[in-house]
């Protein structure tokens, strides 16, 4: 079976598998906030149970962990992965079209995806059902460094809007997706060199995030093959892009480890919606009191 066809049918998965486990993650009360460093090895991890999740797409589990302090939620995540993967799309030089193209490399991300509403709880982007979620991207080049994940929304719908998307669901219905960040300025920006700066320079400016975009805080450290991904978050941040976790409630979310770094060279990784944040298994959060 080619890749293609793999993939597609592992999106299909996403959408009409019977077997989905839907488990639930508890964020225990904690006296002291976990540190933020990808160490993963601070008490207040201790007391909270892990649920281990199966990302479809990439074919690994991911183990969970989640934590509060009140006001603050946190929540750790460690997969393995062969290699650590920190540069993304670099700048190559090529001495016989003397100008810079892409050097091809992509960098490490996790995605946890938060519903926020639609007609039925779905994360698939190929569900052809309307909603809107909350999105965290950590990415291991254009976020980590600063020490945050990138807040954004997505919006899957029947009618098209600007810079929406089309897309056609496996029933044949067609959909639009919107992706943008959270109002603020995010921590990467493409500098496009006009003159030789090097073999192989950065494509990305990195700096320190604001407003929406600056509200969750994320670190990762890869280690013997493995990953460890630390968020922490207010439970209301304020902004209406963002999911308001509130204690007693059960909140919708999904995790993809969104590998492209690691796989097969393949020309849809540049296509603009490829592996556009489709999660695994459904997850539940709970905030225990």
């Amino acid at each position: 079976m080619s890749s293609r066809s793999c993939y597609l049918l592992a999106l299909l998965m996403l959408v009409t598998s019977p077997a989905w486990a839907e488990q639930t993650i508890e964020a225990q009360p904690v006296a002291s906030a976990p540190a933020i460093d990808g160490f993963g090895d601070d008490t207040a991890w201790a007391s909270a149970t892990p649920v281990i999740t199966h990302d479809k797409v990439a074919d690994i589990d991911l183990e969970l962990r989640a934590v509060h302090t009140g006001n603050q939620i946190f929540i750790m995540v460690r997969y393995p992965d062969s290699d650590e993967s920190r540069l993304h799309r670099s700048w190559r030089w090529d001495s016989e079209q003397e100008r810079y193209i892409s050097a091809g490399d992509r960098e490490d991300v996790l995605v946890l995806k938060w519903w926020l509403e639609g007609d039925s709880p779905t994360l698939s982007t190929s569900a052809g059902q309307p909603y809107r979620a909350d999105i965290w991207y950590w990415k291991a080049c254009r976020t980590d460094p600063v020490g945050f994940a990138d807040d954004k929304i997505q919006i899957l719908d029947s009618i098209s809007s600007a810079r929406s998307q089309k897309i056609t669901s496996p029933a044949g219905k067609t959909m639009y997706l919107t992706r943008r960040g959270d109002d603020g300025t995010s921590s990467y920006a493409t500098e496009i060199p006009g003159s030789f700066q090097g073999d192989k320079i950065p494509r990305f400016k990195i700096s320190r995030p604001t407003g929406s975009r600056a509200d969750i805080r994320a670190r990762g450290r890869w280690a013997d093959g493995w990953w460890v991904i630390e968020f922490a978050r207010a439970l209301d941040t304020g902004h209406d892009d963002d999911v308001v976790l509130r204690a007693g409630d059960r909140h919708f979310f999904g995790v993809s480890r969104y590998e492209i770094a690691a796989s097969p060279a393949d020309p849809r990784a540049e296509v603009p919606l490829f592996r556009s944040g489709d999660v695994g298994e459904p997850l539940y959060l709970t905030i225990v009191e």
